[in-house]
């Protein structure tokens, strides 16, 4: 059986198995970097210097560890169907093992507390600004907000249980991870601003007992629109754009600036364990660090 066959046959078997945002990443990391290496291979003939020689190709590219750690995990789990149900006799990729990852660190762009109010301030349209206000003071991720109903929101506890595809359709899924679902405490005046939102749904849209999104009323906001606000306001505040996903990195490292328990800001943050936190905001304890060594210079002075 060719690859390609094979890979069809995946397709076909991962169609209940996986969220829509999930397939839509495999197929398209599939089409672009894995069939037109293999399409033509036997899966039965593919040996491990084929396997090396693939990985050999995608090297050009100086790709992120995390893509192409990605594009490993797909080829195994793919090894593991072929396995299952094709009869191949070995997981090739997991013989040959990952990439060879190289040195990076990441690096992102935020907005601090004084950046965030210019920011905010340029917004002409209540529900777009809310959307921001929610992104930087809890660290949701857009899809979650997104998603948010006010059924999720209760006594300033906001219940975080589902999420919606920012670069897709806008279907509504589980979270990322488990450990993505989780209660947020939020301050008195975003409630109060939210509640707000809710008055104004129910007087435009004259229906009481419905379960409003609470960024777009009857349906959520638009990833497109969401993003066009985003720029409006930031050419009006003369300010540099970041990314959606940036604001929760913004949030996080305000909390970590401020000293708060890593354990804290993790469980805020929905990651599986602290070490993820620890490993994504180690430049803010850099700062800090700089501190440190600020005061120890004034001290070998004297």
């Amino acid at each position: 059986m060719k690859f390609k066959e094979a890979y069809i046959q995946y397709l076909n078997y991962i169609e209940y198995r996986q969220k829509n945002q999930s397939k839509r990443a495999l197929k398209e990391r599939f089409d672009k970097k894995i069939i037109p290496f293999f399409e033509n291979y036997n899966i039965y003939d593919i040996k491990e210097s084929d396997y090396l020689k693939w990985q050999n190709e995608i090297e050009i590219y100086n790709y992120s560890n995390n893509y192409k750690s990605n594009l490993h995990y797909l080829m195994t789990n793919f090894y593991d169907f072929l396995i299952k149900y094709y009869e191949v006799k070995k997981n090739i990729p997991r013989i040959v093992g990952n990439f060879r990852f190289k040195n990076e660190i990441k690096t992102y762009n935020i907005y601090n507390y004084k950046e965030f109010k210019k920011f905010i301030k340029f917004f002409d349209n209540n529900i777009y600004k809310q959307f921001f206000n929610l992104l930087f003071y809890t660290g949701v991720r857009p899809g979650e907000a997104m998603a948010l109903k006010f059924s999720d929101l209760n006594k300033r506890i906001l219940y975080i249980n589902k999420t919606i595809d920012e670069h897709g359709k806008r279907e509504i899924n589980t979270p990322k991870t488990t450990s993505s679902i989780r209660y947020i405490e939020i301050d008195y005046k975003l409630n109060k601003d939210l509640l707000n939102l809710k008055k104004y749904y129910i007087k435009k849209y004259n229906l009481i007992d419905f379960d409003y999104f609470i960024f777009g009323g009857i349906k959520p906001l638009a990833p497109t629109t969401i993003n066009r606000y985003k720029i409006k306001a930031c050419q009006k505040a003369n300010i540099k754009p970041i990314k959606l996903h940036e604001f929760r990195h913004s949030h996080a490292t305000m909390l970590v600036e401020k000293k708060l328990m890593i354990k804290e800001v993790s469980r805020r943050l929905g990651h599986s364990n602290a070490n993820i936190t620890l490993n994504t905001y180690t430049h803010a304890e850099k700062r800090h660090e700089k501190k440190v060594i600020k005061t120890l210079n004034f001290i070998r002075l004297f």
